[in-house]
């Protein structure tokens, strides 16, 4: 079958699912594979849960005639995306980076959609699956679409956009991140700037922090970039407060165009504020609007939720980490006015043979401020000499912050989304 026919059949059934366990009466079932599962032994489960059709590349026994068989099913369904991406002329705006991209999305969705009709990447689903799954829930209706794209080695980027054919796009950052498979620093850079590549190739646009000088030497070749910054570009912006949430005055260069008191905890979340009121004003959001959206934003999944418990203040930012977000946060919350604070802070994944170094980074950082307690959970933490209290796991954490009975006490909660930091507080 070919991709054309394929579409005319999701055209008639548009919703896609790989999942049995999300399986919806009309659902086209993709029949995908990985290390511990393969799809294909569920194809036909799938038909019976209510599934229209069943797309499958191994042989399965049966005369249905709703078995699609292709030769590779995660191909056929990137190709389906790309063929549906096809058929919009409106702007795809891909967003990546090490630090700050869910919440970036988050937020420019937030502006956009307070204007136009957007859709955008749920949740974080946005790998090899999430994206062309993303891009296939895309209605006729949409005046915008925001991509979020996740990538831990190189070219997977690159694979992304072609068949996402962003018009538009935002590197966050290119922090230490995922050094692992991109093999150092440089390498994230390398991996992440395969968007700029796409634009550079596409005539496309960027938006592109000015702050970060490596961004501006890596869009060199965009033709089209928007600027944005602290003092350079097109939206400007600076912190007037962050206690305990983050309040921007933005300006446009010369004068004052508003102040943004967001529910965002972290200075470090600026560059992502500037990056969406940039795209609202872009692409003409009213700026009433374009301050309400951020202005009532409020992050979930861990993502530096600030959270009351009793007389107790808690910074959760348990949704990922690497060493430039943990040294990000863990600087933000020193200079926060709390009486008691503590870290409990769990390891970081992906670093590689720099895991140990990284580590060693953070207890140095750690050492430079005073502290109530630090707790330190897991990972590469536990082949380190640091001196402070530790645990093998979130678990073993959970217990012990439970038996402390503490009163009047601020936390910052950070670790890799590995190590399940949140159940400390479950």
């Amino acid at each position: 079958m070919s991709i054309q026919e394929l579409y005319q059949l999701f055209l008639q059934y548009p919703s896609v699912q790989t999942d049995t366990r999300k399986l919806k009466k009309g659902d086209i079932f993709f029949a995908l594979k990985g290390p511990n599962f393969n799809g294909n032994e569920f194809a036909l489960q799938a038909l019976e849960n209510g599934a229209a059709y069943s797309v499958v590349d191994e042989v399965i026994k049966t005369d249905d005639n709703r078995i699609i068989h292709v030769t590779d099913a995660l191909g056929t369904l990137q190709e389906l995306a790309k063929y549906h991406r096809e058929q919009f002329t409106i702007p795809f705006i891909a967003i990546t980076g090490s630090n700050g991209k869910t919440t970036s999305k988050e937020l420019i969705y937030a502006v956009l959609s307070s204007h136009y009709k957007t859709y955008t990447t749920q949740g974080n689903l946005n790998n090899h699956i999430g994206v062309p799954l993303t891009l296939l829930r895309v209605k006729p209706d949409a005046q915008m679409a925001v991509i979020e794209m996740g990538a831990n080695h190189q070219k997977e980027i690159a694979n992304y956009c072609r068949y996402t054919e962003p018009t538009h796009g935002v590197i966050t950052n290119c922090g230490k991140a995922h050094l692992e498979g991109f093999g150092g620093i440089e390498g994230v850079r390398k991996g992440k700037g395969e968007l700029y590549d796409f634009l550079s190739a596409h005539d496309g646009t960027a938006f592109v922090y000015a702050d970060y000088d490596y961004l501006q030497t890596m869009s060199i070749a965009v033709k089209h970039i928007v600027k944005y910054g602290k003092t350079e570009g097109l939206i400007q912006g600076k912190m007037l407060s962050n206690e305990p949430f983050l309040e921007v005055e933005i300006t446009n260069g010369t004068q004052s165009i508003s102040s943004v008191k967001t529910q965002l905890v972290g200075d470090y979340n600026l560059p992502n504020i500037l990056c969406a009121v940039v795209i609202g004003k872009y692409f003409s959001v009213p700026e009433e609007k374009i301050k309400s959206a951020i202005e009532n934003y409020v992050p979930s999944n861990s993502r530096s939720q600030l959270i009351k418990q009793g007389s107790n203040t808690i910074i959760l930012d348990a949704y990922n980490a690497n060493p430039s977000s943990m040294k990000a946060a863990i600087e933000n919350f020193a200079h926060l006015h709390a009486d008691k604070k503590i870290l409990i802070l769990g390891g970081m994944m992906e670093l590689g043979k720099e895991s140990i170094e990284e580590h060693k980074n953070i207890i140095a950082l750690i050492k430079q401020y005073p502290w109530e307690k630090v707790v330190l959970v897991g990972g590469d933490f536990g082949k380190v000499d640091h001196g402070f209290i530790f645990f093998k796991n979130s678990s073993e954490a959970r217990e012990w912050f439970v038996q402390q009975a503490f009163e009047g006490t601020s936390f910052l909660i950070k670790g890799s989304r590995s190590m399940q930091m949140e159940k400390v507080l479950s």
